[in-house]
């Protein structure tokens, strides 16, 4: 519930819970294989909830050096200027603008998330497709809500234009990248 001061209407905030959070990634390999990472260090607010008459906002942040594909050397290239260039723009950033639908209201809901991802100081609008998973009481008297979304994108629009050409055709790296991601937010207090 949100509480009234001197007229002021007090919007709730939700903090990620980065231990039940994982914001993955899926790219192709010659075209023939998915490879798939993860960035292991994320961070993100949430403001507003059913009962509050603003516009909700979603903000994120990422660790870039964070990635992780499980094999050392390709983490270690995708960290280089080839493709984050993380000793220069070590965070990648998201920002809501607007929900497009219905604001979720039930477990299920289905809803758009329009807003700006920047990566290596590029900013681009992204619509992630987004499924709100409900939310209930922890054994420690927290609300937690839950929220699943999935995008995709072109790398390029980033910068992110390391390639190479293969000899029977066809390039190493796919520029289409999925995005998915399961959240958790916990609700703080006013």
């Amino acid at each position: 519930m949100t509480t009234e001061t001197a007229g002021a209407v007090e919007v709730p905030t939700w903090q990620l819970d980065p231990t039940h959070s994982s914001v993955e990634f899926s790219v192709k390999h010659m075209m023939i294989t998915t490879v798939r990472g993860r960035f292991k260090t994320i961070s993100a607010t949430l403001t507003g909830d059913e009962d509050s008459p603003e516009q909700p906002t979603a903000e994120a942040t990422i660790d870039a050096a964070s990635i992780d594909t499980g094999t050392p050397d390709r983490d270690a290239h995708l960290r280089s200027a080839d493709f984050f260039d993380v000793e220069r723009f070590p965070q990648i950033t998201f920002r809501s603008k607007r929900i497009e639908g219905n604001r979720p209201k039930q477990a299920g809901d289905k809803f758009k998330l329009v807003g700006d991802l920047t990566i290596r100081d590029v900013t681009r609008e992204v619509v992630l497709d987004c499924q709100y998973e409900g939310q209930g009481k922890d054994p420690w008297g927290q609300t937690r809500a839950g929220f699943t979304f999935n995008t995709e994108v072109n790398r390029e629009d980033w910068g992110l234009r390391w390639n190479q050409v293969l000899e029977t055709g066809g390039v190493l790296v796919s520029n289409k990248v999925r995005v998915e991601g399961e959240l958790q937010f916990i609700k703080r207090s006013a």
